[in-house]
């Protein structure tokens, strides 16, 4: 038989019913705990679902990896590759690979009678991926790109649509600054809306066809190639296998090939993002550090309301550590009670913003409508384990007083 933990128990069950100076310190501790683990799965939850929501937007508008000339620039004036690459029927066989598909690109102007707005035409040819844009399609359907008939079917974003007062099935005149400038007439057939602004603003999606020839190219140049990867936490490793098995070397044609991951090829965002891991590990501290000093004034008003029965334990032979593991099997009572509570209502709140989008944002400032959420157990289990971790080894402080509380005073203390 546990004597400390029985005799805890006895005292906790004492703490809880009677009337003493300890009750309401107790609770108040306990709802500190509590409120502090709401706030940490909170701050978990939200980070982890704007990284999540907004990487995948970024991903969705440019896959994972590309391969593309070396010699291009930063522009979307691009140096064509060519098409028939040795890889391209087989990387998918690779290990994480699930995907790769050719794209072009062209800058252009929309002009309508009323405004005009610089963009870029993304063209894409029938092995497109367009699962993410069905996914944030408003109105309307995908084009249709088969190899045989050059479609005008295009499919331009909310605010485009908005910005220029254009709308389904609309005709729109793009223009093309060449030697001599060129004109295209597209259909829009579909609008898309993914609250990622800088994107949203600059992107139109047509068939390749149209910019193979505007830009003078065959049907088999290029811009380059995008793969996508079943896993992002394998993005460096799989960056590295493709850089070595691809980048820097030399096609059929004398071009040579460089390999770019998504955050290697827009480092600014990715930077970002990663910057809310410095806010949450920061909330996570201070709440932490709380919910510890919490419990430290609440055990320390228990032991010195107990100093009477702390007398008596060690007029009866209990040593200091045996004394000092019933009042920390007291205050671990208290945590994992501030615990529950505390995980009930903060996946409670996680839920109901996940099902029902309760707090919404603005999309111009924050690139998602409504807050997103998103917890693994895995990070629950890490939350509370080490919540308590750190409240066990903070409780062991206020504990030392009872080495220094001689028996026969504790007795007669009143």
């Amino acid at each position: 038989m546990n004597t400390e933990l029985f005799i805890a128990r006895k005292i906790h069950s004492g703490t809880e019913k009677g009337k003493n100076i300890s009750r309401p310190i107790i609770s108040i501790a306990v709802i500190g705990i509590s409120l502090g683990i709401v706030v940490m799965i909170l701050a978990v939850a939200i980070v982890t679902g704007f990284k999540n929501e907004i990487r995948e937007k970024i991903i969705g508008f440019g896959s994972h990896v590309h391969i593309t000339n070396f010699d291009s620039n930063l522009s979307y004036e691009t140096i064509p590759i060519n098409k028939n690459q040795d890889f391209y029927n087989t990387i998918t066989k690779e290990k994480g690979i699930k995907h790769i598909q050719v794209y072009a690109t062209k800058p252009g102007i929309i002009k309508t009678q009323k405004e005009i707005q610089g963009i870029i035409v993304k063209g894409v040819d029938k092995d497109y991926n367009w699962t993410f844009f069905q996914n944030h399609l408003v109105e309307g359907h995908l084009p249709h790109i088969v190899d045989s008939v050059k479609t005008n079917d295009i499919i331009i974003s909310q605010k485009l649509a908005d910005m220029l007062e254009l709308k389904l099935e609309d005709n729109v005149v793009t223009y093309f600054i060449d030697q001599p400038p060129r004109v295209r007439k597209f259909r829009i057939t579909g609008i898309y809306k993914t609250s990622l602004e800088e994107f949203d603003k600059t992107f139109i999606f047509a068939d390749i066809k149209h910019v193979q020839k505007l830009n003078g190219w065959s049907k088999d140049q290029i811009s380059g190639f995008e793969i996508q990867i079943s896993n992002f936490d394998d993005l460096e490793e799989i960056g590295a296998f493709l850089e070595k098995k691809i980048g820097s070397r030399f096609d059929k044609e004398g071009n040579k090939l460089k390999v770019q991951t998504i955050k290697e090829k827009e480092p600014v965002l990715f930077d970002w993002i990663e910057l809310f891991n410095v806010n949450v590990w920061v909330i996570l501290t201070l709440m932490v550090l709380v919910a510890g000093v919490n419990m430290i004034s609440g055990l320390l008003i228990l032991i010195l309301e107990r100093t009477n029965t702390i007398g008596v334990l060690k007029a009866l032979g209990s040593v200091n550590w045996s004394v000092q593991k019933v009042f920390l099997y007291n205050g671990l009572f208290l945590v994992g009670k501030g615990l529950f509570w505390g995980n009930l209502l903060g996946i409670m709140l996680c839920l109901i913003q996940h099902y029902f989008g309760v707090v919404s944002l603005d999309p111009a400032s924050y690139y998602v409508e409504v807050v997103p959420v998103s917890m693994h157990i895995s990070d629950l289990l890490l939350l509370n384990a080490g919540t308590i971790v750190v409240t066990f080894t903070m409780l062991l402080l206020p504990t030392f007083i009872i080495t220094r509380i001689s028996p026969v005073k504790a007795i007669r203390f009143n």
